[in-house]
């Protein structure tokens, strides 16, 4: 082991493993950012082993340039995973044992790093500006300080802001946010004044990932959860018995809106109406005090008929009223799949085919048997099944990846290197799909969500999906959501996509795709695994996008 401190300059798809050593920067990689969106970096360390050397205490860090007020720095921790990756898996994995991995960048505004001795460590930049006057090369430089105060590094970094300002998204970009889990883990009350702080936050921080759609609580959604058993019930919408009928208040509802106005979020989609793996029951929905509907109350049964023939043009209006039907999605049962499964699917769905007319129903599956049938009208497709559903284009195709999307194709668990994790975005503007959706933006219970769990000591939820699947982002201090790797270069990847959008606009389709696909070879079994070209692709979308000087 060397006797002396080492420093790596990297690029922000690499994922520093503490005894690995890290890959340098390419020297053609350019840090470069468009108005709004991060230059990321990162700056590897690894101090010596030799008991002379060793003192605990953190280092300090700081930023000297005229743009140093435009960054922001984080630790790079490690978490550990016990689950990393499937047995069979394909070559695309950066680890595939158990291990301590990192993935949470946690905040260091005071300017702090951690040291472990003998092992890396690194820290994470983000330099980011809305401001036009702010765009240009910015040389900042990065001074590391010992903790007597002996400096130990200096790193200069050449960082771009261009002053272009790109298109907002124009496909669906849906992750699922579990307003339960935050409460849960904070330990306080659902809807109270702290609830709705913390859930502002946690939304804010899907949009900087990218997000533009999330799963709307109307009622508890029926998602991940083991049959007979409830979660903490999180229904936005008041519901009353009278001897008439059905009474609702949709105070909660709008206040839900509202925090999706201000965060950014565009697309609203109603939590299920039956419950998951074959729409065979209904919602636990809570009337007045009690549950009257769940596990016990079969989807087709009268009562709940009934409901929704109050409920849901009570719903529709408030929702024509509050936001754009455009942008507004419902939901039947999540994943259905076989012959029973399309069966019990159809029996549901026409429990409230009628009172859905003139909305849009969309529904995550596999089979392209539910799509043919007509049982699913927008379908989201796994991406390790959707050639059939591209070859036989539906009108309105999105689609998804979570645990069983292991082999082949994109995903974000963990283990992965980061660039399959940031092919998504030049996939889904190759594809020309509708939407991406993802189940899991901050699910911190084990399977079927039987228990909370820590996400900062368990990240397969229970053992039960590969590390990283079940969540992007980690419960920081008082209420803060903390990122991880993977959310930041999810971010990367939708940006990629506003970039070839502004391509597209400007240079026409073939053009945009010139510049990521000039052999018209990538698919969604195929994702482009070398880091460098994500970089390179996108420096030259960012010179297609220049006008020319002069």
């Amino acid at each position: 082991m060397t006797a002396k401190w080492e420093f790596v300059l990297c690029d922000a798809l690499v994922k520093v493993h503490p005894v690995r050593d890290p890959r340098p920067v390419s020297a053609e990689t350019r840090f470069q950012a468009f108005l709004g969106e991060p230059a990321s970096f990162q700056l590897a360390y690894r101090p010596p082993l030799e008991s002379k050397f060793r003192d605990a205490r953190p280092l300090q860090v700081r930023v000297e340039g005229a743009a140093a007020d435009l960054v922001a720095a984080s630790s790079v921790d490690l978490v550990p995973c016990t689950f990393v990756a499937l047995p069979g898996h394909d070559d695309g994995y950066e680890f595939d044992e158990p291990g301590l991995y990192p993935d949470v960048l946690r905040p260091v505004p005071n300017g702090e790093a951690p040291v472990r001795f003998g092992s890396w460590g690194a820290l994470w930049f983000d330099v980011t500006t809305t401001d036009p006057a702010r765009a240009g090369v910015h040389e900042l430089t990065i001074v590391v300080s010992a903790p007597d105060g002996s400096e130990l590094h200096r790193a200069p970094v050449a960082v771009e802001i261009t002053g272009i300002e790109l298109p907002p998204l124009d496909i669906v970009s849906s992750h699922w946010m579990h307003l339960d889990s935050l409460a849960d883990h904070y330990g306080v009350e659902v809807f109270s004044e702290e609830h709705w702080t913390i859930v502002e936050r946690f939304m804010a921080s899907a949009v900087e990932m990218g997000a533009t759609s999330l799963l709307a609580p109307v009622w508890t959604p029926p998602l991940d959860t083991a049959v007979g058993t409830y979660r903490t019930v999180v229904q936005l919408v008041d519901i009353t018995a009278t001897d008439e009928g059905y009474e609702f208040g949709f105070d909660r509802l709008r206040r839900w809106l509202d925090v999706c106005r201000r965060t950014g979020i565009t697309g609203v989609e109603v939590a299920h109406l039956f419950t998951q793996w074959g729409a065979k029951a209904t919602p636990g929905i809570v009337v007045g005090e009690e549950r009257a509907f769940g596990w016990d109350v079969p989807a087709t049964d009268v009562r709940y008929r009934e409901l929704m023939e109050a409920l849901l043009p009570a719903l529709q209006a408030v929702l024509d009223e509050e936001w754009d039907r455009e942008h507004v999605v419902f939901h039947i049962s999540d994943e259905p799949s076989g012959e029973d499964g399309l069966a019990s699917y159809l029996a549901a769905k026409a429990v409230v085919a009628d009172l859905l007319k003139g909305w849009t129903v969309v529904d995550a599956l596999s089979e392209h048997s539910f799509y043919t049938s007509g049982a699913v009208e927008v379908p989201v497709v796994a991406t390790d099944h959707v050639e059939p559903f591209l070859a036989e284009r539906p009108e309105h195709l999105w689609v998804y990846y979570c645990v069983s999307q292991d082999r082949d194709v994109a995903n974000r668990f963990i283990g992965m290197p980061s660039a399959r994790n940031r092919a998504i975005g030049h996939q889904l503007f190759a594809s020309g799909v509708n939407g991406f959706l993802h189940w899991g933006f901050n699910f911190w219970y084990t399977q079927y969500s039987i228990r909370r769990v820590d996400p900062f000591a368990d990240t397969s939820a229970g053992g039960a999906f590969p590390s990283g699947d079940p969540f992007a982002v980690y419960p920081g201090p008082d209420g803060t959501p903390w990122p991880s790797l993977r959310h930041r270069v999810f971010a990367q990847a939708m940006w990629d996509h506003r970039a070839l959008q502004a391509v597209r606009a400007t240079h026409g389709h073939a053009a945009a795709l010139d510049l990521i696909d000039p052999d018209r070879t990538l698919r969604f079994n195929h994702p482009v695994l070398d880091p460098n070209h994500y970089y390179q692709s996108r420096q030259r979308i960012t010179n297609a996008l220049t006008p020319p000087a002069g």
